[in-house]
């Protein structure tokens, strides 16, 4: 990636008449106000004082201590009883909507378009199970906010849960930081109904994981190797399907399916060894790094934005940040697996905060023009978690509307029966036509 490729500019505006040359000379103007901005935050930051300066908690963990100075909460045996609750609970609803899905796999060579709504639907009840682990196991506060393209699409219901008007299709991107992201950014898509249509574009290696990988590959999910000779063909094969109209008994016209596509564009999460491998990268290709994020990656998503065009109206970008992480520290390293599940020490708050963009303002005909325009979003991520650091949360939604505080957790406990309803329904149903070819 080149210095002009990196920088930043003024958002783009993909005019139908506009020229490819047009939009790069917007960006070749706009790189000096780039550099500014970049000089007055490094500044900024600079003026900062470290956390290590001081033994009072970091402004990010208002009113109590930092995760990394709590001691768990449970005791080692109560840790183990709660792994063994966690597996066998896990277990148990894996099995059954792992069961469901081969039970469906018939209708593939009967009727495809219901194999893919089973598969929809099996997809829904892995959603529910995993909101039922982060509820059970690691309850915490979610903080949720937005700018003025979301404050009409992010709402408080009147029990105080969260609910979401986000479109049927788009694409949404995130920073990663810990490896339970996915189980937050799987809720929102619960909060907009659309927990069904979820698909996750993955490390390749994830689909070898005993009975959950297999799970995965039912549910569509992308798995890619960071290999653009490879992972090309899997993509185009996956969007392909993504992109094709279905059309259902009693539908007329066809109709494309819902879908949300997550994509992570750093590639790996936050860490001391791959923060090391962003910055050698920037200093190799001389642009300027960033402190709060890795330097996103271009390729995939530009393919995927390019291979879905017409289908897709919107991409809506989250950031993400979790109170009790200092400045220069890293989430994954003080919320494990063990500490949000076992030992009871969750990040105090998860915070998330949404912008909507159009796909028409995204310049995706020209490679350089699109680079400088995705680096630009992740400047506008980094002054975001800067923001947090200093403040203890993101900026409020605006008119007033503030923040929404909530946490994740199930509309109705009884939705927890659709785990195991519809794939004993298939059981039975499987069993009786066996039964009466006999």
């Amino acid at each position: 990636m080149s210095q002009r490729a990196t920088t930043s500019y003024e958002s783009p505006q993909a005019d139908a008449s506009g020229s490819v040359l047009e939009m790069r000379k917007q960006a070749a103007d706009n790189a000096e106000f780039l550099r500014d901005c970049l000089a007055e935050q490094k500044r900024t930051v600079t003026k900062l004082p470290s956390i290590q300066e001081h033994a009072e908690p970091h402004p990010a963990a208002p009113g109590g201590p930092a995760n990394p100075m709590d001691r768990p909460k449970h005791s080692v045996w109560r840790q183990i009883l709660r792994l063994d609750e966690l597996i066998t609970w896990f277990n148990l609803c894996c099995a059954f909507i792992h069961t469901l899905q081969w039970l469906v796999v018939p209708l593939y060579f009967i009727n495809k378009k219901w194999f893919y709504r089973g598969m929809d639907y099996t997809r829904q009840q892995f959603g529910i199970l995993i909101i039922t682990v982060t509820q059970w196991f690691s309850p915490t506060v979610v903080r949720v906010s937005g700018d003025s393209s979301v404050q009409h699409q992010i709402i408080r219901t009147s029990d105080g849960r969260l609910e979401t008007r986000f479109p049927e299709r788009m694409i949404f991107l995130a920073n990663h930081q810990i490896y339970t992201e996915w189980l937050y950014l799987w809720w929102i898509a619960y909060t907009s109904n659309m927990h069904g249509a979820i698909y996750i574009i993955l490390k390749d290696v994830l689909q070898w994981i005993p009975a959950l990988g297999p799970g995965m590959k039912f549910f569509g999910f992308i798995f890619l190797a960071r290999n653009w000779t490879k992972d090309k063909a899997r993509l185009l094969y996956r969007l392909q399907k993504l992109k094709q109209p279905q059309r259902y008994p009693g539908q007329k016209p066809p109709k494309l399916d819902p879908m949300w596509l997550l994509i992570f564009p750093e590639g790996t999460n936050l860490s001391a060894n791959t923060r090391k491998r962003s910055a050698a990268y920037a200093a190799k290709e001389n642009i300027q790094d960033l402190e709060h994020l890795l330097l996103p990656r271009s390729t995939g998503l530009l393919y995927c934005l390019r291979e879905l065009k017409g289908t897709i109206d919107w991409v809506y970008d989250c950031t993400m940040a979790y109170e009790g992480v200092p400045r220069g520290g890293y989430a994954q390293d003080l919320f494990t697996l063990r500490s949000v599940f076992l030992q009871g020490r969750p990040p105090k708050s998860v915070n998330m905060y949404w912008r909507r963009i159009n796909v028409r303002d995204i310049p995706i005909e020209d490679d350089v023009a699109f680079g400088q325009w995705l680096m630009y979003q992740w400047l506008k991520k980094e002054s975001l978690i800067e923001h947090y650091v200093q403040h203890g949360r993101f900026p409020a939604m605006p008119r007033g509307k503030g923040h929404i505080e909530t946490e994740v957790k199930l509309a109705s406990a009884l939705e927890i029966s659709q785990i195991f309803v519809a794939s004993v329904v298939a059981m039975l149903l499987g069993l009786f036509v066996v039964i009466s070819k006999t």
